[in-house]
């Protein structure tokens, strides 16, 4: 029995004062790995290209390193119960992204209009992490978020709606999600998603009865009641026009996606599932029939080599088509980083296309460990839910996880030819400030859940009537 005790207060394992381990020292080493595994990789790509190491190795390890340890002190003093393993594979993702599209910059010359993008990245993580110890520090607990739900979704509608009425760039290519002020610009739809998953939380927690119990079968199904339907009309209608007015075809899908998901959470009901998608399906084919920006990439998902063709039909576009190269180049084991060919998807590949830039790099067996990389963030995350101790936490903690596999779903299948291209970008690592800034948010708030669901429940208050009558019988 003592051996067993000694060996479940290990070295990666802080004592607190209550007896129970937080788990901070676990993390303390993980993150020396996350940031191991990029500085490694940075090298790599030096000696790949150039033959010598990176003259900017030792200051992006110290700075990678610096952020991650004043990440750490914060988690301890904050968030002390925390899940260990959130915050090391976000900086692992992060770091990963960084060094990739610092080998993509390194290409500059193969590639017209190349603009170097790792030093804004770098900046735009900095920021994601300041944002990230604001999240820790200032929420003292996430329950605090329920009070706001009809004010997070007035919030939320206005920076979904906000890109439409600012006049768009040629290089946004046709997608008005981003608000342009002179040098600056911002897409406000990746941090509506944190907003919108507070109201959706918010209001099934309180709706969740009438839509689970208050239902009628029909062949099979149990349907909501025509009033229940609303919530649900009012969001297909809103993500359908968002995809008319904005040609964003990503955030409909991530939006609407997560509403119903979080439906079927909080109500257990199958039907919404199967609802939601019939909804959707017939949005998207109207939508698609006619909105010509909707229509080429359609077209695209469905004849990715078209563009390569004697007579390619209008809008044809040769980045579908580059990366399924480039994934069949890399093969299994890849071809090294810094010795892929994956600059030739032009601007892309550092946005969406970042995946088959890492697919050929680092072969399927590569890519597969990045998407079992996101998949345990998104599993830690569902285990906070499961470990949450109050229906709102449940529901946030599964909405925010939802989101976030939703949106790694939506890219990495445009990416690979499974669904139609969308434009999203892939979370912490491709280029893209406002993405990495919000996804570093997102997972604070998953760490502020997770401390509560896991901090030791206070001993009770010793009773001074049960110490008299124990004297008494004494």
């Amino acid at each position: 029995m003592s051996s067993y005790g000694s060996s479940n207060s290990s070295n990666n394992t802080t004592i607190t004062p209550q007896g129970a381990p937080n788990r901070r020292n676990t993390e303390l080493f993980l993150l020396i790995f996350a940031v191991m595994v990029p500085v490694f990789a940075y090298a790599n790509v030096g000696l790949a290209m150039d033959g010598s190491l990176p003259a900017g190795m030792l200051g992006y390890g110290c700075g990678m390193g610096g952020l991650a340890l004043v990440a750490h002190l914060v988690m301890r003093r904050f968030a002390p119960y925390a899940d260990p393993l959130m915050l090391p594979l976000a900086t692992l993702l992060n770091g990963l992204g960084l060094v990739m599209i610092w080998r993509l910059d390194k290409a500059g010359p193969l590639i017209p209009k190349n603009y170097p993008a790792a030093s804004n990245q770098l900046m735009w993580s900095g920021l994601g992490v300041a944002l990230f110890l604001g999240v820790l520090v200032l929420l003292k607990d996430h329950r605090i978020l329920q009070r706001y739900t009809y004010i997070s979704m007035a919030v939320a509608l206005v920076l979904l709606a906000a890109p439409a009425f600012f006049p768009s760039r040629p290089e946004d290519f046709g997608a008005k999600i981003w608000i342009h002020l002179g040098g600056f610009s911002i897409q406000p739809g990746e941090f509506a998603k944190i907003i919108l998953t507070v109201f959706f939380s918010g209001y099934l927690m309180v709706k969740r009865d009438a839509l689970a119990l208050a239902s009628r079968r029909f062949m099979g199904l149990y349907l909501p009641r025509g009033r229940d339907l609303g919530p649900i009309i009012v969001i297909w209608i809103l993500s359908i026009l968002i995809l008319v007015f904005e040609t964003d075809l990503g955030s409909s899908l991530l939006f609407f996606g997560l509403f119903v998901v979080m439906l079927y959470v909080a109500t257990e009901r199958t039907s919404w599932i199967i609802f939601g998608l019939l909804m959707s399906a017939v949005g998207a084919v109207v939508v698609a029939s006619f909105e010509p920006h909707v229509k080429i990439r359609v077209n695209a998902w469905l004849d990715p080599m078209a563009a390569f063709g004697p007579h390619p039909p209008a809008g044809a576009t040769e980045q579908i088509g580059q990366s399924l190269f480039a994934f069949g180049s890399g093969g299994v084991m890849g071809t090294g980083l810094g010795q892929g060919r994956s600059w030739l998807i032009l601007f892309a590949t550092k946005s969406d296309f970042i995946l088959g830039s890492f697919g050929e790099e680092l072969g399927l067996a590569g890519l597969m460990a990045i998407f079992l990389i996101y998949g345990l963030l998104v599993q830690r995350g569902l285990r906070t839910a499961v470990a949450a101790r109050d229906p709102f936490g449940k529901l946030l903690a599964v909405g925010l996880s939802s989101a976030f596999a939703i949106q790694v779903f939506v890219v990495a299948g445009g990416v690979t030819g499974l669904i139609p291209l969308t434009g999203m970008t892939m979370p912490f690592m491709a280029q893209g400030g406002s993405s990495v800034v919000a996804n570093w948010a997102l997972v604070a708030v998953l760490l502020k859940i997770s401390d509560t669901a896991r901090r030791p429940a206070p001993e009770p208050a010793p009773s001074p009537d049960a110490e008299a009558t124990q004297i008494v019988r004494a």
